[in-house]
């Protein structure tokens, strides 16, 4: 059984009432997911400016919206495989930009370890979330995880906020790439038949 640290989503009340209050203001789903990708560019320009703290509060900002684009598409019907894939797509992108972006800060500094820890977490980010969408290309569930990206966002965004980057890009590098192993074992018992519950949560198809 996979491990979880956070909450995947809000509460459903709380939901679905942040979905129809932004949806009666006729801001749509892919607008939402676009903003947090814009703002989510702008962290890392502050990251590579080395304005750690105004880069931690757009970033945990930003990345909040999250938590609303899928709230508004449920409650204004506008839930469609293009938006869950688009959002999906800016999700990677801006987190792998705001990552690039430390690597060059720890790059500009001389700090080699640091630097080498930030292409390691990227590389985690990337395989964590790559796994997750052939599991579900093969027909297998995989939201569980030790190391998903909302703690990949909270460790982050508090490091970038109190200034121990170094430390959370330690943690990410280390965590998010134990998160890869876990998924990469849990999708071989699944399609091997080795884990009931992987093998139940296929899809007929």
């Amino acid at each position: 059984m996979g491990v979880t640290l956070l909450p995947t989503r809000l509460p459903k009340g709380l939901q679905d009432a942040i979905g129809r209050s932004v949806g009666r203001l006729g801001v749509t789903p892919n607008m939402i997911s676009l903003a947090g990708a814009l703002g989510n560019c702008g962290a890392a320009v502050l990251v590579a400016r080395g304005e750690l703290l105004p880069a931690g509060l757009v970033y945990l900002l930003f990345s909040a919206l999250d938590l609303v684009d899928g709230a508004v598409a449920r409650a204004t019907g506008k839930a469609t495989p293009f938006g869950a894939v688009f959002d999906a797509v800016l999700d990677r992108a801006s987190e792998g930009l705001v990552l690039a972006a430390c690597a060059w800060y720890f790059a500009e500094r001389g700090e080699e370890w640091q630097t080498a820890s930030s292409f390691a977490a990227l590389l985690g980010s990337v395989s964590v979330s790559y796994l997750r969408a052939r599991a579900e290309v093969e027909g297998v569930q995989m939201r569980e995880g030790l190391f998903r990206r909302q703690e990949r966002v909270a460790v982050l965004g508090i490091g970038l906020l109190v200034g121990w980057l170094g430390a959370a890009i330690l943690v990410l590098a280390v965590l998010s790439n134990l998160t890869a192993l876990q998924r990469a074992w849990m999708l071989t018992r699944a399609l091997q038949g080795g884990d009931p519950e992987g093998a139940a949560s296929r899809s007929s198809g």
